[in-house]
């Protein structure tokens, strides 16, 4: 067969969709994804965004013989016709799927005069996992690490990036904002998720799933402890920087110092920013003992909230912590790991790390049994990654 069609929304596209085109080049020279273009299901992404996605997902795996089709005005099967394409490829993953697919064969077929349909079954891990299921994950902590699982590095960075836009937007919704002041905003947002900042090419922990956690966390504090919105914003505005830098610059400041001093040179809210300033240098161990915020507490636990998560999420942060400090030698590296882990199992064994109570109830315990396994794992030579 030398062309086979796959159409849907995509948006995002799923590793179950992939699944259906790896099928597909089995059994055909070349794949057109056939995009419809669809304003009434409202998409994420715009068709151009969703192909975009797509070829760079195929790219990632090696495919060379995908391409990507948008439709516009047209059914998808009668355009398959039109590229060549007798067939489409359908993923059926229950009794419902196939009765509805078979009801859009038939028309396909029977009144359009369209490509005809092949039906393939997916592995018993894909049979659940739909663009819809990939949407409704969004949402409570931890959703982009569960995302993570389901779709191609490709749509989950784009997901993320189109998530953490809409948090940034939010935090400076003014009534009356400049154009100059628009255009900064823009410069920030584009400047922290680049490769200089949180989507740095190094960035293995300290990147953007750090920073959509920490969001989250914030986000979530807030909602249960009914903090108010100033609150919220001034939380959120400290987090989006407290990372910005993550090596010393020239000047030997260490990496909050120079976060908290490039936040002070973004000009993004003059009211505010000292006070920001302050809640970013709450993270830096030696200016922490000598900083009162109200909000100090809340800032050290959201950023600290990783070690309290499940054990797949940490033994990935680990791996992820590892790899940030590659150009230490385990000789120097494990060591210090394993001192700075010791002084924060101590300080959960007291109730003195989660100085916020909501965290202290979240996290305290399964934090202290976190610390506790890898540090036997380090004594015992071994390495949870």
């Amino acid at each position: 067969m030398n062309r086979i069609g796959f159409s849907g929304t995509l948006d995002p596209i799923t590793n179950g969709h992939m699944w259906v085109i790896g099928e597909a080049r089995s059994i055909a020279d070349e794949v057109l994804v056939f995009l419809s273009e669809n304003p009434v299901k409202k998409p994420q992404f715009s068709a151009e965004e969703r192909k975009r996605i797509i070829l760079q997902s195929a790219q990632e795996r090696g495919w060379d013989n995908v391409q990507v089709v948008i439709v516009k005005g047209d059914y998808t099967a009668r355009a398959a016709k039109k590229h060549g394409a007798d067939y489409l490829i359908r993923g059926i993953r229950t009794t419902a799927d196939f009765d509805y697919e078979n009801l859009i064969q038939q028309t396909n077929v029977d009144v359009l005069q369209g490509a005809k349909t092949i039906f393939v079954m997916p592995p018993r891990d894909l049979g659940s996992v739909s663009s819809s299921f990939v949407k409704a994950l969004e949402g409570p902590v931890g959703w982009n690490w569960t995302m993570k699982k389901f779709v191609p590095a490709p749509a989950y960075q784009a997901w993320i990036l189109g998530w953490l836009r809409r948090e940034w937007d939010a935090l400076w919704c003014h009534a009356q904002e400049s154009a100059e002041q628009v255009a900064n905003r823009d410069h920030w947002f584009r400047h922290l998720t680049g490769p200089k900042a949180y989507g740095g090419p190094g960035r293995h922990y300290h990147n953007l799933d750090h920073l959509v956690h920490g969001l989250s966390e914030i986000r979530v504090w807030a909602a249960n402890t009914a903090a108010s919105s100033l609150d919220l914003g001034i939380l959120k505005k400290a987090f989006w920087f407290h990372d910005a830098l993550y090596e010393r610059d020239s000047a030997g400041l260490s990496n909050e110092e120079a976060s908290a001093r490039l936040w002070l040179s973004s000009a993004l809210d003059v009211a505010l920013q000292d006070e920001v300033a302050d809640l970013i240098r709450v993270t830096d161990y030696l200016q922490c003992d000598a900083i009162s915020h109200r909000l100090k507490q809340v800032m050290l636990c959201a950023d600290l909230a990783i070690l309290g998560q499940d054990d797949e999420v940490y033994q990935a942060y680990v791996r992820s912590i590892r790899a940030e400090y590659a150009h230490v030698p385990d000789a120097s590296f494990k060591p210090q790991r394993q001192q700075a882990l010791s002084q924060l199992r101590d300080l959960a064994q007291t109730g003195a790390m989660f100085g916020d109570p909501y965290f202290a109830e979240q996290y305290n315990v399964k934090a202290i049994d976190n610390l506790s396994h890898e540090i036997d794992a380090l004594q015992h030579g071994a390495w949870l990654a």
